[in-house]
């Protein structure tokens, strides 16, 4: 398989596995999602992983399940601006910022990916970054690549920082990750979803 149909296959996995947690039950979902996650990470050609990182893999970690992060809220509507994100490689990212979601820890930004076909990006670092969690931040959605945990009837997008993640980039340096930038951090903890991987040397 070549490596555009393995990416292919990875992009379908992960928006199945977001389908099933949309689907279902929260909790139940988290786990599942835990566990579909750790399988891609061991054996899928497209891991984040190098071939040694999966052959050491012994699995993510996470915080508890905290049902109190699993938030929802409009996105309220502002010009569409035109930013420029850094990457982990230092290039920069082109993105357009049509909104914020104000939540009980903070405010966020919201970007749309705009390239074809588009996405919906919310990215946030906050007081756990470069310590239990990675530096750069983490994801909570994605949906270029299939991370959407949907939107309630009343339209609000469901925010579960539970399922936040981190980057492909934290993982190993030959990717290349926009990072949350300075109007995406929180000032509180959010001790929930991923935590910072150890490799097996650490």
């Amino acid at each position: 398989m070549t490596e555009e149909l393995d990416l292919l296959d990875w992009r379908r996995q992960i928006s199945a596995l977001y389908a099933k947690v949309r689907a279902g039950d929260q909790r139940s979902g988290h786990v599942h999602w835990r566990s579909v996650r750790d399988v891609l990470f061991r054996s899928h050609p497209q891991s984040p992983l190098d071939a040694a990182g999966r052959t050491a893999f012994s699995g993510l970690r996470y915080f508890d399940y905290d049902p109190t992060l699993r938030l929802t809220a409009r996105v309220q509507g502002r010009p569409g601006e035109r930013v420029e994100v850094q990457t982990s490689t230092g290039e920069a990212m082109a993105m357009r910022r049509f909104g914020v979601v104000v939540l009980p820890v903070g405010t966020l930004e919201v970007f749309w990916i705009d390239v074809y076909g588009g996405g919906v990006f919310v990215p946030f670092r906050d007081a756990t970054s470069g310590t239990t969690t990675y530096g750069g931040g983490r994801y909570l959605l994605d949906t270029i690549k299939g991370a959407d945990l949907g939107s309630t009837a009343h339209g609000e997008l469901v925010l579960d920082f539970n399922f936040a993640y981190h980057p492909s980039c934290h993982y190993h340096h030959r990717w290349s990750c926009p990072l949350a930038p300075r109007e995406s951090h929180l000032s509180v903890p959010i001790r929930a979803g991923e935590m910072a991987y150890e490799t097996p040397h650490q």
